[in-house]
C-alpha cells in the first residue's frame, strides 16, 4: 500500500490549554510521540509538522527547543506580552498557521495528499473548506468535549485526551528521589549568583539532574509544597518589567540543612545579604 503524505498544523495552545482544563499538561515528548504513531498506525508518511504558540508563556519555557530536536518546525508568535506597553494580539498564531497553510497549499500542493490539524478552533472551517476544495483530504485531532461543532465531520475517533489516559508510562517520576541534589544544584546557584530567577533555575535542574522538562517542572511543584523552595518577587531595574520570579531555599527545613551540609552557612549569608539589597 502507498503511503499518504501528510503535512501536519499544530495549534499548540489550544491543544494544550484543552488538555490543561482537564488536568493534564501535555508535554513536547508526548506530542510527538503520538505523530508518530498515528502516522504508523494510518500508513501515513509524515512530511513535516508545523507548530504554532507563544513561546513567550512560561508554561512553555524551553519547549521551542525541544521540538525543534525532534524535527518540529516551530512558530513563534506572541500573543500577549508581559510588557505593558505592548499591545494585544488576539488569535495571532491561527492567523500565521492559516497564512502558512495556505501558502504551501498554493506552492506546494503536488507534495502532499493530506492536511492533518490539531485544534478544536472552530475558526479554521474556511482553511479547512479550501484545503479540500483542491482535492486534498483533511484530518482534524482535538480533544474529547473541546472540538467546535463545526469541524466535527472532519474528526475521526483519534483523540489526543483518550490516547494520553491510556498511555503506559515506563517509569513514574518521583520528585523525592532527586531532592538531595536538586537542593545542593539550588544552593550552589544561590551562592554564585545575585539571585536565582525561575528559569536559571529550572534550566540548571534539567541539566544537572537529567531530568525532562516536565519533570523538573514537577520538581518544582514538589518542594514548594513541602515548603522546601520559596518564590518570591526580586527586583531589578535591569528588567524592562523591572522585576523576576526567584526561588530561595528554606532553611529552616530539616531537610534543606541536611542536603546542603557545609554549604549551609554560605546560603544563609548569601540569602540575608539579598533580603538587604
Amino acid at each position: 500500500m502507498i503511503n499518504l503524505k501528510a503535512i501536519a498544523f499544530v495549534d499548540y495552545e489550544n491543544i494544550w490549554t484543552s488538555l490543561l482544563d482537564r488536568g493534564y499538561e501535555l508535554s513536547p515528548e508526548q506530542l510527538v510521540r503520538f505523530l508518530q504513531l498515528y502516522a504508523e498506525r494510518n500508513n501515513i508518511s509524515l512530511l513535516a509538522v508545523y507548530l504554532y504558540a507563544n513561546f513567550d508563556r512560561e508554561e512553555f519555557w524551553r519547549t521551542q527547543t525541544t521540538f525543534e530536536k525532534t524535527n518540529v518546525f516551530t512558530r513563534h508568535v506572541y500573543g500577549k506580552n508581559n510588557y505593558s506597553s505592548t499591545e494585544l494580539r488576539r488569535n495571532a498564531a491561527d492567523l500565521e498557521l492559516m497564512l502558512e497553510a495556505q501558502e504551501i497549499l498554493l506552492t506546494r500542493a503536488s507534495t502532499f495528499d493530506m492536511y492533518l490539524l490539531l485544534t478544536g478552533d472552530g475558526d479554521f472551517l474556511s482553511l479547512l473548506r479550501k484545503v479540500r476544495a483542491w482535492g486534498k483530504d483533511v484530518k482534524v485531532i482535538g480533544i474529547a468535549g473541546s472540538v467546535h461543532h463545526a469541524l466535527q465531520p472532519f474528526c475521526e475517533e483519534d483523540d489526543l485526551l483518550q490516547w494520553i489516559l491510556l498511555e503506559k508510562h515506563d517509569t513514574e517520576y518521583h520528585p523525592e528521589q532527586d531532592l538531595e541534589q536538586g537542593i545542593q544544584v539550588l544552593g550552589t546557584l544561590q551562592v554564585r549568583l545575585p539571585y536565582v530567577a525561575s528559569t536559571k533555575a529550572r534550566a540548571a535542574l534539567t541539566e544537572l539532574l537529567g531530568r525532562s522538562i516536565s519533570q523538573v517542572k514537577e520538581f518544582i511543584r514538589y518542594t514548594l509544597k513541602e515548603d522546601i523552595l520559596t518564590e518570591k518577587e526580586h527586583p531589578d531595574l535591569n528588567l524592562k518589567i523591572g522585576k523576576t520570579k526567584i526561588y530561595l531555599l528554606n532553611l529552616k527545613n530539616p531537610k534543606v540543612q541536611k542536603a546542603l551540609g557545609s554549604l549551609y552557612e554560605e546560603v544563609s549569608q548569601r540569602q540575608l545579604k539579598l533580603t538587604l539589597e
